[in-house]
């Protein structure tokens, strides 16, 4: 059977890498994608975070690599730290195949500049990859030379958007050649972004991957309505009920994480703060104090959903349901990995029934719950009077209403019998009213005619 990378036609030493991560079958954005790509085309793929995007651009960028030309050919931004590094480390590993040496390098902020900037006097290298601030930077020292480069490659898009970064990406393709095959990856595509994707990207080739499966099946979601209760009240008594091995609680913005923090923080529990305002240093340490479990309790914005590893994730709380379904994904896909059981709990107030209707339409099942005396238990579904609603027997005419308020009260059978016998011919008697009136109305149509 022939290996599926290799109908794309890539070179044998990208082969040999792939065999040895263990790839065997192109993901779906790869299958779209990847063949675009070879072609020159400029992409934009739409697609959450897991679905192997990373080689989708690696890949065939590779793939057009020439060595002997010592100049950049490709630069590949992204908007954190830690994306910058998974990206650089997947890049190294396809390099250290290549039969000539092929130069990745990487430029991400809170490293030594000094030394970068010794470091591209004696050459420069193939494969740019860094955040927009730093490669920025670097440019305008005149120390990294990029305008050389055909190809640049924006992941995580929205994100970018989102941390304020799009302006220094914006420069940085503004001194690239101007017949530029631009490589935009974006688990969604806010409107505020489309500006910029006009100014570059003329007719690209756009794909949306739908995840196949929305959440993994051993995921437990549950739903809770913080109705009449504090919020941060209802985050405490989850985390401290039950004890879970490491629970991340996402809020929409950072003063909602900030509030949240410090709240539960009053409450006497060490929580960990992650989101776009903490400095890149503050935030490596506490990643990996978190990694080395020294917290239990992670409170983060969205940035934390995408391209940051933690291990372990037994809870994920949902404090704030996202405006956008792809972040509901991207956070609850945060637990319940490798097969492992997970659990997905979700806050709700009555202002949130349209979002929680739009998430159940996409597949999620929910589990109402609730908490009483401190424990999570079985709760009625939210949408039981809608339902009761809607399998109510016939109105009642107002005369036989007096009838009906008697039998609820304590009377013999067969007069319970009697008035049940009494509400069916009255509304028997309706029905044939109606019937009549319809029939009468016909006939007067066909007269007319």
């Amino acid at each position: 059977m022939e290996h599926t990378f290799e109908k794309f036609g890539l070179q044998p030493f990208l082969i040999d890498a792939i065999n040895e991560i263990g790839f065997k079958e192109a993901t779906e954005v790869q299958e779209k994608l990847i063949p675009a790509i070879m072609k020159g085309e400029s992409v934009i793929g739409q697609s959450q975070t897991g679905t192997g995007k990373t080689h989708t651009f690696l890949l065939p960028l590779f793939n057009k690599i020439d060595p002997l030309k010592a100049e950049v050919q490709v630069v590949i931004t992204t908007p954190s730290r830690e994306l910058a590094e998974q990206i650089y480390q997947a890049a190294l590993q396809l390099a250290k195949h290549a039969p000539e040496k092929i130069i990745v390098q990487s430029f991400v902020g809170g490293t030594d500049k000094k030394r970068q900037m010794t470091k591209l006097n004696g050459t420069q290298p193939h494969i740019v990859i860094g955040t927009p601030g730093r490669i920025l930077d670097m440019v305008n020292e005149n120390a990294l030379l990029i305008h050389t480069a055909p190809v640049l490659v924006i992941d995580e898009a929205d994100m970018t958007l989102d941390m304020g970064f799009l302006e220094d990406v914006d420069q940085i393709a503004g001194r690239l050649p101007n017949n530029l095959q631009m490589l935009v990856f974006s688990a969604t595509i806010p409107q505020n972004l489309k500006p910029f994707l006009k100014k570059y990207m003329e007719n690209p080739h756009y794909e949306h991957i739908q995840p196949k499966s929305i959440i993994s099946p051993t995921i437990d979601n549950w739903l809770i309505s913080t109705k009449g209760r504090d919020r941060v009240d209802v985050v405490y008594q989850l985390l401290t009920t039950g004890t879970p091995y490491l629970a991340i609680v996402f809020a929409n913005t950072k003063q909602k994480v900030d509030e949240l923090a410090d709240g539960l923080k009053s409450r006497g529990l060490k929580v960990a703060k992650i989101h776009g305002d903490i400095q890149p240093r503050e935030r490596k340490r506490v990643m990996k104090q978190v990694q080395n479990l020294d917290y239990q309790f992670v409170v983060a914005t969205d940035l934390a959903a995408r391209g940051i590893d933690i291990e372990g994730v037994s809870h994920v709380i949902n404090a704030e349901i996202p405006r956008d379904l792809d972040f509901f994904i991207h956070r609850v896909g945060r637990t319940g990995r490798n097969g492992m059981n997970g659990t997905a709990i979700t806050l709700y107030a009555p202002s949130d029934e349209a979002l929680v209707a739009d998430i159940e339409k996409i597949g999620v099942e929910f589990s109402p719950k609730t908490i009483k005396n401190g424990e999570i238990i079985d709760t009625y579904d939210r949408n039981r009077r809608t339902t009761r609603e809607k399998t109510s027997k016939d109105v009642l005419d107002p005369s036989l209403k007096g009838i009906v308020k008697k039998s609820k009260k304590k009377v013999k059978p067969g007069y319970k019998k009697k008035i049940g016998r009494v509400i069916k011919e009255s509304n028997e008697k309706k029905r044939r009213v109606e019937r009549r009136s319809q029939a009468r109305a016909i006939k007067k149509a066909n007269k007319k005619k």
